[in-house]
């Protein structure tokens, strides 16, 4: 199967090329891989990595090894769920020392705005080369409900923060002899109520600075085409890569967890009756199919530049998914043995 690109058909309510690319810093930066795979126009795949819960640098590298050629970048996730982890500035080390090129999340939660600053600074002094920026799950839905949140910004500030430093400012107002430079992420859920307000929501966020937005999971595929109508009406994706997330549903424990436990995740009752109506060690193969499928129906939406593979503790099954979706490996890796070489 052929490997998507993102030249299909251009947005409704847009002229010109649908999307250029991030406008390059003035400041000199890490080279970001994940850049250059937007500004060239190509379908990119992003995925998740999340760090161990003790301070085991193995877990980050055979994760890595899993999406190592595969991936445009990885996510190394900020303390999810509000449960102690690996910070996400370690494991972005780790990742790419092992060969994937990180995009390290920042979350609200746990830190002021001088923390949040010191944080972005030291990533783009370590090379970090993307950023991805959200508020962040409240400590009471955690491991420690007790502990204090911070929330002294949200996500939209967060994202002008950032652009602020990479433009050379603190948000004092004192400015930085040595700006960082990294690519600026975001996230949105395009089936969280109200759902008339989330293309709008990111729109805020595109005008603070995001240069691309990961969504949350995609299981109703008509639905998120309305609202990428809708994105593509305000002039988004000509200013940041939307990027679908996806991922499958391997078990009809985490089917009902999706349902009823994890607010804004929409799973329609056809994919619902689809996996139930399966033999029990059937479900994680039809989870999979659907997930692939997904994938091949999202690529084909005006506007999407993309995939975000979400398969928490599956990092494993991300190759097998993106080959059978017809979106890897990655073009630099074409014929290199699994587990061998470099993304980037």
């Amino acid at each position: 199967m052929s490997v998507p690109t993102a030249t299909g058909p251009a947005c409704p309510g847009t002229s010109g090329p649908e999307f250029a690319g991030p406008e390059p810093t003035a400041q000199a930066g890490p080279a970001s891989g994940l850049r250059a795979a937007i500004a060239s126009g190509r379908f990119v795949v992003t995925a998740e990595l999340g760090p161990p819960r003790d301070a085991n640098a193995d877990a980050i590298t055979r994760k890595a090894g899993f999406l190592r050629g595969w991936v445009d970048a990885a996510n190394v996730t900020d303390c999810q769920g509000a449960k102690v982890k690996m910070s996400s500035l370690a494991g972005s080390l780790l990742a790419r020392a092992a060969g994937v090129e990180p995009v390290m999340q920042l979350t609200c939660r746990d830190r002021n705005r001088i923390g949040l600053q010191s944080d972005l600074l030291g990533a783009g002094a370590l090379g970090i080369p993307n950023v991805l920026l959200l508020t962040g799950d409240h400590p009471r839905y955690g491991d420690h409900p007790d502990a204090k949140p911070v929330f002294d910004l949200d996500g939209v500030q967060l994202t002008w923060a950032a652009r602020t430093l990479r433009d050379g400012t603190l948000m004092s107002g004192q400015r930085l002899e040595h700006p960082p430079g990294w690519l600026i992420g975001t996230v949105e859920n395009p089936f969280a109520p109200p759902t008339s307000f989330r293309a709008r929501r990111l729109a805020k966020k595109v005008a603070a600075g995001a240069e691309f937005v990961q969504t949350q999971y995609v299981f109703d595929v008509e639905r998120f085409a309305v609202w990428m109508a809708e994105v593509c009406a305000l002039g988004i994706p000509r200013r940041c890569a939307v990027i679908a997330g996806v991922g499958p549903i391997r078990s009809l424990r985490v089917l009902e967890m999706l349902t009823t436990g994890v607010p804004g995740i929409y799973v329609p009752d056809e994919i619902a009756r689809r996996l139930r109506g399966v033999p029990a060690d059937k479900v994680e193969a039809e989870g999979i199919s659907l997930c692939v499928e997904t994938i091949q129906q999202v690529a084909g939406i005006p506007g999407v530049r993309g995939v975000h593979v979400m398969a928490f503790g599956f990092e494993r099954g991300v190759p097998d998914i993106l080959e059978r979706a017809g979106v890897g490996p990655r073009a630099s890796m074409a014929g290199v043995p699994e587990g061998g070489g470099h993304a980037h």
